[in-house]
């Protein structure tokens, strides 16, 4: 799988909820994603993404790597070893990026000040730390969208049309800290274009209800280890952007099949 195309993974679900991205980039997110087609639209597209690219341009850099290659969109949706090298310097550049793409000034100074000692260049800590919908502000700052917004691992336990029941662990606040809780039941939408092989058992990545990608081995254990680092990380900053503790909604703002 090429980068192009696992972004457009994670990508699609938020550009059909209108959270991100340019009006027009579903159709060309999907073929890219089914057909392996239209690298050129598809990256044109995704570097629309205001709080996506700003991520990948910065672990390029670092690394001397296009922001589409795959190592480098892989470590920002997953995680890998391209993000343990980031200091407060070079998160403090990707703020900047993100507020010229819409993040308020005075947020991009808060987020500066209360900097923990370890950032990580991760979708995780960029919701737990950064906050849901801060950049564009299409949807609101709360615990139940930072679970929905982040990249999770889940396990499918039934297979229907249309639909997969997977069991994933839920973040959670536990005295004033963010953690990940127990295994809990929930159904996600799918499309068997996108997940033609997908069996009872499998590790998933779930983004804004939506069955997103087959993890391999490897790819489940790194989600799993790079979110507990960026919700650490996040819960040493000395504020945060998320609500005080909610149950968070197994089904907001997930996506259907298209």
């Amino acid at each position: 799988m090429d980068g192009f195309q696992l972004a457009a993974r994670f990508s699609l679900a938020t550009n059909r909820l209108q959270y991100c991205g340019p009006s027009d980039a579903e159709p060309v997110l999907y073929r890219a994603i089914v057909e392996g087609q239209g690298r050129a639209a598809a990256e044109t597209a995704l570097s629309r993404f205001e709080a996506l690219f700003p991520y990948l341009e910065a672990i390029g850099r670092k690394h001397g790597l296009d922001p589409f290659d795959h190592e480098v969109v892989e470590a920002y949706w997953i995680g890998n070893a391209l993000l343990d090298a980031f200091d407060r310097d070079d998160f403090r550049t990707i703020l900047g990026s993100l507020s010229r793409r819409g993040l308020p000034p005075f947020v991009a100074r808060e987020l500066e000040r209360n900097l923990p000692e370890r950032p990580i260049p991760h979708h995780v800590f960029h919701v737990a730390f950064v906050g849901v919908g801060a950049v564009t502000g299409h949807v609101p700052t709360t615990l139940a969208n930072l679970e929905a917004c982040r990249p999770a691992g889940a396990d499918v336990r039934e297979i229907s049309s249309g639909q997969l029941l997977v069991a994933q662990p839920f973040v959670e606040v536990r005295s004033g800290s963010l953690a990940l809780g127990s295994p809990r039941s929930r159904h996600v939408a799918y499309d068997p274009r996108m997940l033609p092989e997908v069996a009872v058992g499998d590790r998933l990545a779930i983004h804004w209800g939506w069955a997103a990608l087959s993890l391999e081995g490897t790819q489940a254990r790194r989600l799993d280890q790079y979110t507990r680092r960026s919700l650490e990380a996040a819960n040493a900053a000395p504020s945060h952007p998320w609500d005080p503790p909610t149950e968070p909604d197994g089904d907001v703002g997930s996506v259907k099949p298209g």
